[in-house]
């Protein structure tokens, strides 16, 4: 099974970073977050990308083309003897990577659908975003949606408040603090698996996923929510960038579930 990564925006709320490369490329720890999200998926044994490619797209190509030389020792040999020979196996010698133009303005649901022809002849792909890192099990999301039969899945998380909120008493005084404590209600979180009959439901390269294909999907009944109550955080704004980038030199990154 294949995931697809959308990674085509423009990121416009993150601008200090963006404006030299596609957001999916900004950097946590010396890494992409593009690559953090990758090692998500394939310590569970999900191992081949889709990825769909917009905004400064061709930085993205460079970054696997390069890969191997970038990331091992190696001999190059010049001449007639031309090629080159890699002296160590990096952590993602198994990672198939498919890189997909799917055009500059062209939204979310519009990216699957012109990347779809890559996810092959399985029954089901996962689809999730090129910001968002989270704890999640994604084994147990997959058997999760083969256990409802329904044509698709969308992941969920309590989002944390941008406000302290304070229980206070008739007399003024505050009875209970709580800096930034979990919100009523679930937001959508990404992490998305999909069979492939979803794929009707895109249509034209302005197509909106969250929009037009989950509102029918939910009209017919064919949307079910897999509940995380762990991790999750979206890089929206150069405060958020910082903020993965203090838990990751800190040692704590939750997300980081691989070895």
């Amino acid at each position: 099974m294949k995931a697809i990564i959308l990674c085509g925006g423009q990121g416009t709320r993150l601008r200090e970073e963006t404006e030299y490369r596609p957001k999916p490329m900004v950097e946590i720890g010396g890494r992409p977050i593009l690559w953090h999200i990758m090692k998500i998926y394939a310590h569970y044994g999900f191992e081949k990308f889709v990825l769909c490619l917009g905004y400064k797209g061709n930085i993205i190509k460079d970054y696997f083309l390069d890969y191997e030389a970038m990331n091992n020792d190696f001999t190059i040999r010049l001449g007639k003897m031309k090629g080159i020979v890699y002296h160590d196996e990096h952590q993602e010698q198994n990672f198939e990577v498919t890189l997909v133009n799917t055009g500059l303005p062209t939204m979310t649901g519009g990216r699957i659908k012109r990347a779809s022809r890559y996810i092959g002849n399985d029954d089901l792909f996962m689809v999730t975003y090129g910001d968002g890192v989270a704890d999640i099990d994604v084994a147990k999301l997959v058997a999760f949606h083969r256990s409802h039969g329904k044509l698709a899945t969308v992941s969920a998380m309590r989002p944390t408040s941008r406000f302290g909120q304070m229980e206070i008493g008739d007399d003024g005084l505050v009875k209970k603090f709580a800096e930034k404590p979990k919100a009523d209600g679930w937001v959508n979180a990404g992490y998305f698996v999909f069979d492939r009959r979803v794929l009707e439901y895109l249509e034209g390269d302005d197509c909106i996923l969250e929009r037009e294909p989950l509102e029918r999907l939910t009209a017919e009944g064919q949307l079910m929510v897999y509940r995380h109550e762990g991790f999750f955080f979206a890089m929206d704004t150069f405060r958020e960038y910082q903020l993965l980038n203090e838990m990751w030199d800190a040692g704590d990154a939750p997300w980081k579930v691989w070895k």
